[in-house]
């Protein structure tokens, strides 16, 4: 139910009476406390540090609101209202403020040639436990580490990537930046709503008791002499591949907490690749060689969806 909303009244509704409503507000001004989120896209670690993230996009947004994940409020054109009303409607908030501007209004919002006139708040999901994940599927685990990485950009290809070739969960270690930073959701096109994010507070000790509790092998990402050629590994079975940063790589520590290493053939005077580009080679081999799917065998789009 849509309840369109002037400003200068209260109005008091009673939550038996309406599964979903959404409070529409039209607005001239950015200046609403409500809106603060989207006056300062710039300051992603304090959205983050607030418990809420931005989806900016037309596919960002869809994908968010077909997901789980919980919409605090929306801020929009008339004409991208029109065609998220119905998808709105069906959502299972008992509440959503959704904020209406010219697009004159919005274009004075940083990046606008991105969010294209369309913008979400959600609220970042609770801590998912990694027992979870590891309790769900009685057969193999398909898991992605990150260390160190700074880049939001290039998380949030990980993050495609890693749903682009079915990984079950990714694993945050505490020196590397959240995957729901603005940066980062627009670059995984969305995906990050669609895979469990655990966060981890010691990532070294948490590959140890994934190895000695779980059976589940530990593939560093790390260029060494005596690291396996990436299409020489054993993928078979449960396996984490730990991704560090482009500048430092893999810590010693979380090195030292994996059970081997592997490298992708490069020619002579190339000594690495961009971390995203490299996470996309080695989940390839690793789904290729080793981590059978249900639908094996047919086509896949960039999102890992089946391509008819």
């Amino acid at each position: 139910m849509v309840v369109e909303v002037d400003p200068r009244i209260s109005y008091i509704f009673p939550t038996h009476y309406l599964p979903n409503m959404i409070e529409l507000e039209r607005i001239s001004t950015l200046d609403h406390p409500e809106l603060r989120p989207y006056r300062t896209l710039r300051r992603a670690v304090e959205h983050i540090n607030q418990g809420i993230f931005i989806a900016e996009g037309e596919k960002v947004v869809r994908r968010f609101l077909e997901s789980d994940l919980a919409v605090v409020s929306l801020l929009l054109t008339e004409e991208w209202f029109q065609r998220f009303e119905g998808i709105l409607s069906a959502r299972k908030e008992g509440h959503i403020e959704v904020f209406i501007g010219d697009k004159r209004l919005l274009e004075t919002i940083v990046g606008f040639q991105l969010h294209q006139g369309i913008m979400a708040v959600g609220k970042v999901p609770g801590p998912y436990p990694l027992t979870d994940i590891i309790m769900k599927k009685p057969s193999s685990h398909f898991l992605v580490a990150v260390e160190s990485i700074a880049n939001s950009e290039n998380l949030g290809v990980i993050v495609r990537n890693c749903v682009a070739f079915g990984v079950d969960g990714l694993l945050v270690g505490e020196t590397s930046s959240s995957p729901y930073l603005r940066r980062a959701v627009r670059m995984s096109m969305g995906t990050v709503f669609r895979l469990p994010v655990i966060h981890v507070q010691n990532l070294a000790s948490t590959l140890r008791k994934l190895a000695e509790d779980h059976g589940m092998g530990t593939i560093a990402a790390h260029p060494h002499p005596e690291g396996l050629s990436a299409n020489a590994v054993d993928y078979s079975g449960s396996i984490c591949l730990v991704f560090g940063s482009e500048g430092s790589g893999i810590s010693p520590e979380v090195l030292q907490s994996c059970q081997q290493t592997v490298a992708i053939p490069m020619t002579v005077g190339t000594d690495s690749l961009n971390v995203a580009s490299a996470s996309a080679i080695l989940l390839y081999e690793a789904r290729r060689l080793g981590k059978s799917t249900p639908q094996s065998g047919r086509a896949y789009n960039s999102l890992g969806e089946h391509r008819t």
